[in-house]
């Protein structure tokens, strides 16, 4: 007995110095999974935190939960509001993530953890005026249709799809029908993800408006000026065909969900990356060129600050969009991938905004047939992406060109398209804009086309 006591001291002696030592080694030297999942989600909590007004559990529980990913159901949190702070790590502990709010610009993850260095980047925090009680988007006040047609689509679970978080019609510059989830108002920012890459296209164009870009512009970067990079063009990285390689699956660690929280400097990340096809010729829809989108037109100003003030003062406020953040990356990038938060009304106030052509109130933001080439067809991408970061087809059908429109829906139709459910569907024949937002994960199987091509059919 006395043998068989000593072997299971020794066994359990054994099992805490492995214990110890994989704390030692989680804490010194975390995985990249688990610092990836752990900025994920203190970035996704401090968003929808101190932008949304929401409660940092809910999201937890339930934004964060999204993806599926087990690891993310063992993050706990730390938010200090008055800080302007929210901290994420495996129990807390391992693999710690930050995400700060800086005034102006939202949340950034901190990726270097130099949370006292991130926050000298801001501008001056901006006060939403009191929006006049007349009609949108020129008020705040709406009149729905009473069509019952309309709301019996609009009451449709099926249509709207799970998570639905908001639905917003437009037809002929007016709100004909809204529907938003429990807890969520026509006053909740929301985030549009890669819808955000079509924003990022046109506020590409105001820089060309002002002769301060050219579409044609080539040696993009320093870096590229010395070897075949050199020959990409604007319009190729528009148009998602520079050739650069970039991994946009979104698995466990690959180049999206590195760049997007491991890199405090997204851009250079990016813009390191090799060519892997012929620029003009290779299509490879990429996060990392959306992001390299933001830095070369940020680098047409000699002052960051004036970068940094751009995107609202030359395209949100003249098209009425207050609720609009656009947020960066720890130095100061735009993440012009990914990371715009606005209401269900703002963004169809961008839908609006492209219908009718780059131009609100009869002020010319975009130059004239700026939006007519955003919409062409990417000659790669086999007519289901355009020159300016839209989409021809809706989710589901990229690689099925003519799929939407067997769906019932116009022709002429073209899309803003978000990770987990996002979209804005314009129809110019119809004069129709359809904001649709949620968390609804792509595996859930929903699709939008079906909603478009009911509201559409009903408002002919």
């Amino acid at each position: 007995m006395r043998v068989i006591g000593k072997i299971l001291k020794w066994l359990l002696g054994l099992i805490v110095v492995a214990v110890v030592g994989v704390m030692i080694w989680l804490w010194m030297a975390p995985p990249a999974l688990i610092r990836v999942a752990a900025n994920y989600t203190a970035k996704i909590v401090c968003s929808n935190v101190f932008l949304a007004g929401r409660e940092a559990e809910q999201v937890l529980a339930v934004d964060v939960q999204a993806p599926g990913h087990p690891i993310l159901k063992l993050m706990t949190l730390d938010v200090d509001k008055d800080a302007g702070t929210v901290s994420a790590g495996l129990f807390g502990i391992f693999g710690k993530g930050t995400a700060v709010l800086r005034p102006g610009l939202g949340c950034a993850n901190v990726p270097d953890g130099d949370v006292t260095a991130a926050k000298t980047i801001s501008t001056d925090l901006f006060v939403p005026p009191v929006v006049p009680d007349v009609l949108w988007p020129e008020g705040s006040r709406a009149e729905p249709s009473q069509d019952p047609e309309i709301v019996k689509i609009l009451d449709d679970a099926l249509l709207t799809g799970p998570g639905m978080r908001a639905v917003v019609v437009v037809q002929n510059g007016r709100i004909v029908g809204e529907r938003y989830g429990e807890g969520f108002s026509d006053k909740t920012p929301l985030l549009g993800w890669s819808m955000t890459k079509s924003v990022n296209a046109a506020i590409v164009g105001t820089l060309v408006k002002e002769g301060k870009l050219a579409i044609a512009d080539q040696g993009l970067f320093p870096d590229w000026k010395a070897d075949k990079r050199s020959a990409i063009t604007l319009a190729d990285m528009m148009a998602m065909s520079s050739g650069l390689e970039f991994n946009e699956d979104y698995g466990d660690v690959t180049d999206v969900t590195r760049m997007l929280y491991l890199e405090p400097d997204m851009a250079a990340f990016a813009s390191a990356k090799q060519l892997s096809g012929e620029p003009g010729k290779a299509y490879s829809y990429s996060s990392g060129t959306a992001v390299m989108l933001s830095r070369i037109w940020q680098n047409t100003f000699a002052d960051p600050k004036q970068a940094l003030t751009w995107p609202r003062l030359k395209l949100f406020e003249p098209v009425g969009m207050t609720s609009a953040v656009m947020e960066t990356d720890e130095q100061g990038t735009f993440v012009g991938s990914s990371y715009l938060y606005a209401t269900a009304r703002d963004w169809a106030r961008f839908g609006q905004f492209l219908l009718q052509d780059g131009a609100w109130n009869g002020q010319e933001i975009l130059p004239a047939g700026f939006v007519s080439w955003m919409r062409e067809p990417a000659p790669a991408s086999n007519n289901v992406y355009t020159r300016g970061q839209l989409w021809i087809e809706a989710p589901g059908n990229e690689h099925d060109p003519g799929a939407t429109a067997k769906a019932g829906v116009p022709t002429d139709a073209y899309w803003l398209e978000g990770h987990d459910g996002q979209t804005v569907a314009i129809i110019p024949s119809q004069k129709l804009v359809i904001v649709r937002l949620g968390l609804t994960p792509f595996k859930l199987g929903y699709r939008p086309q079906n909603l478009v091509a009911a509201l559409a059919k009903a408002l002919k």
